[in-house]
């Protein structure tokens, strides 16, 4: 069996290509999905990536939640199919009430863009059973709006269950309790703001450090066939 991963593009989206190379290299078929479309064509995960969907009018994702494809991705992931959000993604996910939060404008206000350090927090969800539990691994963070906020009981409730993902070794952005990436409840949905499909080779990227969330949710996928 070939897993297929559907990879999103909406208009504004730039890292689309990139996401389905990181897919193809860790063995599995990337799909192209269209925003208009509804139609998922049978994928058994989703990536929505990073980039600036509709422009980031009213706010980052606010408008993107309606596109015919995400009613779709939003009931397959409350049917437990795997879905990845990256950068904007992340924003995407959170609007569409897959995750909760929000993602608003860092810490002093300035776009950031380097390389960052982030700590595994959790590796059992569905996109990062190939990591170890308290790992470092360096991957690019690209964003102005990427300061991760909730209330505190959100908070709580996140670090409690063990939903938090991905932590900032060095919050760039001011987001809260270092958090850089979470899941739901049932470890299938992982929204995280930095870009692991830019770090799949060591040639092109920091490091191959984020190749380990494609395989991770291969993992996923075959173990389920």
């Amino acid at each position: 069996m070939t897993a297929r991963v559907g990879v999103i593009t909406f208009p504004g989206t730039l890292d689309d290509v990139d996401a389905a190379r990181a897919v193809r290299l860790s063995g599995a078929e990337a799909v192209s999905l269209w925003h208009a479309d509804a139609d998922l064509k049978g994928v058994d995960a989703v990536i929505v990536p990073g980039g600036f969907s509709y422009g980031d009018y009213l706010r980052c994702g606010a408008i993107a939640k309606f596109a015919p494809v995400m009613k779709s991705v939003v009931e397959a992931a409350e049917g437990g199919m795997p879905v990845l959000g990256i950068c904007n993604g992340f924003q995407v996910l959170c609007e569409a009430g897959l995750l909760p939060g929000a993602l608003t404008r860092n810490a002093g206000l300035h776009f950031v863009c380097r390389d960052v350090w982030l700590e595994v927090a959790n590796n059992t969800t569905a996109w990062t059973t190939r990591f170890e539990l308290g790992a470092d691994i360096l991957v690019p963070l690209k964003s102005g709006e990427g300061r991760y906020v909730a209330s505190e009981a959100v908070l709580d409730e996140l670090e409690g269950d063990g939903r938090v993902v991905f932590r900032y070794r060095d919050n760039p952005n001011g987001s809260m309790r270092d958090i850089a990436g979470i899941s739901s409840a049932n470890g299938r949905v992982v929204g995280l703001m930095p870009h692991p499909e830019h770090a799949t080779e060591a040639l092109t990227g920091p490091s191959d450090d984020g190749l380990g969330l494609f395989l991770s949710v291969l993992d996923a996928v075959l173990a389920a066939a």
